[in-house]
């Protein structure tokens, strides 16, 4: 199971999001990668129950323009009516892949997000969490990003800063040691 030191009071929904990410952990560790994205959103609803949390799969919720309905998406996971969870099982995550969960935290009104990807040899996952911030009379989105490796007791750091239009975003890499 993940380590305590990954529960973090500073960030919302850590206790739940440690337990989610462990959940995660041991999908990835029974089944490493290589699989289709469909086997891993399975067997992590399995750990999910078995952690007994609270959750819908394939949550189908509204996407809004200016106040009219203008389609559904269906996300992977929505735990405990708090978070949400898209999983992919891609070899690299890629810029995209952030950005949609980003838009889809946009879109359902959420404050904290997980990006997990099991296509990789090791476990990654990406905490997405937002606030508003309030620059002169305008809201401003800040969206920051956790972003973990789990790979075998190894550890390095790596920050990056990208910035875009009203987005905010923090990348800080760790790996649980």
């Amino acid at each position: 199971m993940i380590k305590n030191n990954a529960i973090n009071s500073q960030y919302k929904h850590s206790d739940l999001t440690a337990k989610i990410i462990g959940a995660a952990m041991e999908v990835h560790k029974t089944l490493g990668n290589g699989f289709q994205e469909v086997i891993y959103q399975r067997a992590l609803a399995i750990e999910l129950e078995n952690s007994e949390l609270g959750f819908s799969r394939e949550h189908e919720m509204p996407v809004e323009y200016k106040g009219v309905q203008i389609g559904t998406r269906r996300v992977d996971f929505f735990v405990e009516e708090k978070v949400m969870v898209e999983i992919k099982a891609v070899i690299k995550l890629e810029d995209v892949h952030l950005a949609q969960a980003i838009n889809y935290l946009e879109a359902y009104k959420l404050e904290i997000g997980l990006l997990i990807n099991f296509g990789a040899k090791s476990l990654e996952f990406k905490r997405i969490m937002k606030t508003i911030l309030n620059y002169d009379s305008s809201d401003s989105m800040n969206t920051m990003i956790t972003e973990k490796n789990i790979k075998n007791h190894s550890s390095s750091n790596n920050q990056r800063n990208h910035s875009s239009r009203h987005n905010h975003f923090n990348h800080s890499s760790d790996h649980e040691s």
